[in-house]
C-alpha cells in the first residue's frame, strides 16, 4: 500500500511539472491588460502596487516563471494568509493574473 501511495504521488508531481513545462507560451497583450486591472482591484492591497513594496505578502516579482500550476493553485485555493480567490475569479481571470505577474517580474 505504501508503495502505491508513493507511486501515485510521484505521478502527480511529474504531471504538475510537465504541465508547467508544456505551457510556457507568453501571455497575450489582452491577458496582460486584463491581469493588470484584476491585480489592481484584488491583489495590490497586499502585494503592493505593481507588485512593489508588498505589505508582508509574497513578492510576486520573484515568483518562479516555470511554476504556473503552483501560482494557479495558490490563487484558486489560497495559501497561508492569502484567501482563496477561486470563488470570485474565473479560470480566465486567474490566467490573466498569471500573465500580468510573469510579464512584470524582476529581470
Amino acid at each position: 500500500m505504501k508503495n502505491l501511495i508513493i507511486l501515485c504521488c510521484s505521478v502527480l508531481v511529474t504531471n504538475l511539472v510537465y504541465a508547467d513545462a508544456e505551457d510556457m507560451s507568453p501571455p497575450s497583450a489582452e491577458q496582460v491588460k486584463r491581469g493588470t486591472a484584476l491585480y489592481a482591484q484584488h491583489c495590490a492591497a497586499c502585494h503592493g502596487p505593481r507588485m512593489q513594496d508588498p505589505e508582508g505578502a509574497f513578492d510576486l516579482r520573484t515568483f518562479p516563471p516555470d511554476q504556473k500550476t503552483r501560482f494557479i493553485t495558490s490563487v484558486t485555493h489560497g495559501k497561508n494568509s492569502m484567501p482563496p480567490w477561486g470563488g470570485l475569479l474565473s479560470t480566465g481571470d486567474i490566467e490573466s493574473l498569471w500573465g500580468y505577474v510573469i510579464t512584470n517580474q524582476k529581470k
